[in-house]
């Protein structure tokens, strides 16, 4: 199989900001967006909203939760009770404490910073000039070869010189030889072929092996390996080529979405004032140190 090289990696920022907390607003809707959303049902006078409902079955979509009347009945049945749960906390002013108004602000926060990337990225679409432009790019950097060749690897040299010998009298018995004496199993059912591949996935001694031999030759002495003993003998070669941009377009559009939305997260922090007073202890070594002190 062909593929393009390319030395670019790019974290996927947008992964790093999961969208969290989609129930922090129990509150009912305002009259205004009565037309837009539809309750489904109401614990104490608090309602759950359709638009509530499809958000938590998107989410679930990725994991095969199906979307059927049993799983929005299923979700209902669980909102309602986190709210009946969440309204006897309130009651116990839980939603006062310092650990939970914490929680509530980091959940806020990721909530926020998923919607500013989100966006980001509906707003600022990769154009086809940007695209071709860095698929022509990495194409200028696609370089080498890649060979088809077939094998034969046994555990002795003995064997592989003894098949040398056979293949120098009749070289189009390879395929019957490797059928019968090869120890790779992935290959030897195919006559030993290897298909097409670059020298980089072989190991050192077999790609060198490979890149001198001419289209149509065998190695005249066996390759050693940490597998065995390989007789190699080379189908093919051509140059590497790059892919046709259709069939990388997804992959490229999503790099380059990466790279966009990296740049502006890194212009948002690095205009903002960012003071680490000190880095907090490991909760293990502060108790430690307490511990101590006493």
């Amino acid at each position: 199989m062909r593929s393009m090289k390319s030395g670019m990696v790019v974290a996927s920022v947008a992964s790093l900001l999961a969208l969290a907390g989609c129930n922090l607003d129990q509150s009912p809707k305002p009259a205004a967006s009565a037309e837009k959303d539809v309750t489904v049902a109401t614990v104490n006078g608090t309602a759950i909203s359709k638009n509530r409902i499809d958000m938590l079955l998107s989410q679930g979509a990725g994991s095969g939760r199906p979307d059927t009347p049993e799983t929005r009945q299923a979700i209902i049945d669980q909102l309602a009770m986190q709210m009946v749960i969440a309204e006897e906390a309130a009651k116990k002013g839980m939603d006062k404490l310092p650990e939970v108004t914490e929680r509530l602000e980091m959940v806020r926060q990721s909530v926020l910073a998923n919607a500013y990337v989100q966006d980001f990225m509906k707003t600022h679409p990769v154009t086809d000039e940007a695209l071709k432009a860095e698929y022509d790019r990495i194409k200028a950097t696609v370089s080498g070869s890649e060979y088809k060749a077939r094998h034969i690897l046994v555990e002795k040299e003995a064997e592989a010189k003894d098949i040398i010998a056979k293949l120098k009298k009749d070289v189009g018995a390879f395929g019957k030889l490797a059928l019968e004496k090869s120890k790779d199993p992935g290959s030897k059912t195919r006559g030993g072929d290897l298909g097409w591949f670059d020298l980089t996935r072989m190991v050192p001694e077999f790609g060198a092996a490979v890149s001198k031999l001419e289209k149509g030759k065998f190695t005249q002495e066996p390759v050693k390996s940490q597998f065995g003993y390989h007789v190699i003998l080379l189908d093919d070669s051509r140059p590497v080529e790059a892919p046709p941009l259709e069939q990388v377009k997804p992959n490229l559009t999503q790099q380059l979405q990466q790279q966009t939305l990296k740049k502006q997260l890194d212009d948002l922090k690095s205009k903002a004032k960012i003071e680490i007073v000190a880095a907090p202890a490991p909760a293990v070594a502060a108790s430690a140190a307490a511990s101590g002190s006493k």
